[in-house]
């Protein structure tokens, strides 16, 4: 699976949602291989949006569509600063991966020292016990090989997210969620409290 992640300070939120929402009904019928999007503002006026396509190839067919290109150019102006784009071509799904009826998403930004690890200490978390963090409905992680990542996790409200994150980590898995932060730098939380998550 591939994902790609958009984000950047915005003068139009509004605009651009529904830039999104018609992109979902006008152009996503046209665009094989898409899977879903995610995407909403933070408090402090940051758009991000997660998509994601079966693969690296289907996400190439859809960038080079003449209408992608016209929609993309509208979208573009919405944004007040220049706006960072990722790639990952090997997304990691947790629990199902997006999830259309969450009311909070958390997009984390971020570094990893050891891409291969990070990526492995991720899969582990994907087979534990659901009892495990089980506020979280799923997610979806994505790690470059140069070291970047972003991962975004679903969840019903932030209240319910606000009151995993209290609870203690299970003896089994501590030690290599401590592993994990050792690994990680540049963490950057991208909260979204009012997304729009769709899915094909």
């Amino acid at each position: 699976m591939f994902a790609q992640v958009i984000h950047g300070p915005v003068s139009d939120a509004s605009a651009l949602q529904a830039l999104g929402e018609r992109w979902v009904a006008d152009l996503s019928p046209g665009a094989p291989g898409w899977l879903g999007s995610t995407s909403g503002v933070t408090a402090d006026g940051v758009f991000v949006i997660f998509v994601w396509f079966e693969s690296t190839e289907s996400a190439r067919r859809n960038s080079d569509r003449p209408e992608q290109g016209e929609w993309w150019a509208a979208a573009e102006k919405c944004f007040s600063g220049e706006p960072a784009f990722n790639d990952y071509d090997d997304v990691i799904v947790v629990r199902g991966g997006g999830a259309a009826e969450a009311g909070f998403v958390q997009v984390m930004l971020g570094r990893t020292s050891n891409p291969a690890r990070e990526r492995e200490l991720t899969k582990l978390f994907t087979e534990q016990d659901p009892g495990v963090r089980a506020d979280i409905l799923g997610g979806l992680v994505g790690i470059s090989d140069e070291g970047h990542f972003a991962q975004a996790f679903y969840f019903s409200s932030e209240a319910e997210a606000r009151e995993g994150e209290k609870q203690p980590m299970p003896a089994e898995f501590a030690e290599s969620f401590a592993e994990e932060q050792q690994l990680t730098t540049e963490m950057r939380f991208l909260d979204l409290t009012d997304p729009k998550t769709y899915l094909a």
